[in-house]
């Protein structure tokens, strides 16, 4: 699947659903580094994506980035609340509050 979608990035493809599969994929496989390379760009490039707002928290808080994983989080929460996807910003609410405390 890595190979497919890094073939799409190759290629000219560059998206927003595209970064966030990357950056899933590279995270299932434990590659910390480009998981947040490509969640990060998942969010420039789609700032309204809040699925790929919480994995780039998750993904800075498996790096002990706590602070950037806070900041994330945090603007993963406006943008859900927003858009009214209530499930993902309660579930970023409980992710927080574990690294706040």
């Amino acid at each position: 699947m890595l190979e497919n979608l890094e073939g799409l990035l190759a290629s000219g493809q560059d998206n927003a659903l595209l970064r966030y599969s990357l950056g899933s994929a590279y995270f299932t496989q434990g590659d910390l580094d480009k998981a947040a390379m490509h969640l990060e760009r998942a969010v420039l490039l789609d700032p309204q994506y809040s699925a790929a707002w919480k994995a780039y928290g998750k993904v800075l808080a498996a790096q002990e980035e706590t602070d950037a994983a806070i900041r994330a989080y945090q603007a993963g929460i406006q943008v859900a609340e927003k858009r009214g996807d209530l499930q993902a910003a309660r579930e970023m609410k409980v992710f927080l509050k574990r690294l706040m405390k």
